[in-house]
């Protein structure tokens, strides 16, 4: 059971996220050594630079490095390459009473078929979650079932032709198709946030789901990343529409993904970037965004996708300050796999409700979402760091018990 029972208003004064014991309490040795080993190569920003081009060199000239992949970043990052392959992953986290979010995170297509399979694919991961509390959420992102220049011209409000006019009617059929499937079988859905040039269209279509199937319950989340400049706006304009019109919001706080591309792109084509001036802004935006949802959490269901451990501690302050039950419905804690599990596996430990993305998909395809967390985990001001402290830290509690 993943906190379904009836818990206890307040957080637990208990709550530590220094506690390697609880945290990594489902790790086997190799995992933990496995993951040593990672952080450690992920530390080094040289690797982290050539490692990309070296690896998609390999991949390109069919030399045999997809095993070595699988067997190291993919295993500690993903599920697998398919739903049955993460089935291990699923108990893994039960174990630990955290969900998980099935995440198919195959991307850069441009092709209709590939558009309809992967659209296929996600409802998939929707009926395999059907009944099953250890997957209490899915996900998916709306360029896996549509093409990114499409959405660019829509988020400008260009005049479509003819041909793009339908190509658009498709993909708000196949959203429509994944949000009605995932309301029939009452499972709730996340949309990702994506580029600020495509995510007007991307907003527009997920407002248009959650009128349609967000009426008595929350099934459908749109993701607001706090970053943005605008995106605190947006949510509190976003949930007063819901309390006229009558429905729940849902969404998924995060601070964002696409800094440096935005920035880029802006400098580039001389227009003001969208992303705050500096991470303390983006952090303040994010606190007062939980702020505001759990004082409208009679209207609001909220996700708080974070690794920072001051936003946690923050959000069950604010919930115990509010009398709100640890594991009200309306409230998520959610990580990436393999990051971050001091905070997933303590916040559960204590009685909220947490969930782990769980990617997965063949290794070629997932090769961009692997990148994108060697990353993060180097740009991320002392994560990598973070996450061996507490790895060293608990090899070294296990050889004392071992005497």
């Amino acid at each position: 059971m993943l906190n379904s029972s009836v818990t206890p208003v307040g957080h637990s004064n208990n709550l530590s996220f220094n506690n390697t014991e609880i945290a990594f309490k489902n790790k086997s040795g190799e995992d933990l050594n496995r993951a040593y080993w990672l952080f450690k190569i992920i530390s080094s920003n040289f690797l982290t630079k050539v490692g990309p081009p070296l690896t998609n060199f390999a991949l390109s000239a069919r030399l045999p490095i997809v095993s070595i992949i699988k067997k190291t970043i993919f295993k500690h990052f993903c599920g697998g390459e398919t739903i049955s392959e993460c089935e291990s992953t699923i108990n893994q986290l039960a174990e630990g009473c955290v969900g998980t979010i099935l995440d198919y995170s195959v991307e850069g297509e441009e092709d209709e078929a590939v558009f309809s399979e992967t659209a296929e694919e996600i409802i998939r991961t929707i009926k395999r979650a059907k009944g099953d509390e250890r997957i209490p959420l899915t996900v998916f992102k709306i360029t896996g079932v549509a093409r990114f220049n499409l959405l660019a011209r829509v988020s400008t409000s260009a005049d479509l032709s003819v041909a793009e006019q339908a190509e658009f009617f498709k993909v708000k059929a196949r959203v429509n198709h994944i949000c009605k499937t995932a309301f029939d079988l009452d499972v709730p859905v996340m949309i990702d946030a994506e580029e600020s040039w495509i995510q007007n269209a991307i907003d527009d279509l997920v407002l248009d789901m959650m009128r349609l199937y967000n009426r008595e319950k929350v099934i459908v989340y749109n993701t607001y990343q706090l970053y943005r400049k605008d995106k605190l706006a947006s949510l509190k304009a976003d949930t007063y529409l819901a309390e006229t019109d009558g429905f729940i919001l849902g969404a998924k706080l995060v601070r964002g993904a696409y800094m440096e591309k935005e920035r880029a792109r802006a400098e580039k084509l001389g227009y003001d970037s969208p992303i705050q001036d500096d991470k303390e802004s983006s952090d303040s935006d994010f606190n007062e965004a939980l702020r505001f949802c759990v004082e409208h959490i009679k209207h609001v269901a909220f996700v708080a996708g974070t690794h920072n451990e001051d936003s946690c501690l923050l959000l069950t302050q604010l919930l115990n300050k509010a009398a709100i039950a640890l594991n009200h419905p309306h409230v998520y804690f959610a990580q990436l796999l393999g990051m971050s599990d001091n905070l997933s596996f303590n916040l559960s430990h204590a009685g909220y409700r947490v969930a782990k993305y769980v990617p997965y998909g063949p290794v070629k395809a997932v090769m961009p979402y692997l990148f994108r967390r060697a990353e993060e985990n180097t740009s991320i001001a002392g994560q990598t760091g973070r996450e061996l402290s507490l790895i060293i830290k608990e090899r070294k509690r296990r050889r004392q018990l071992k005497g």
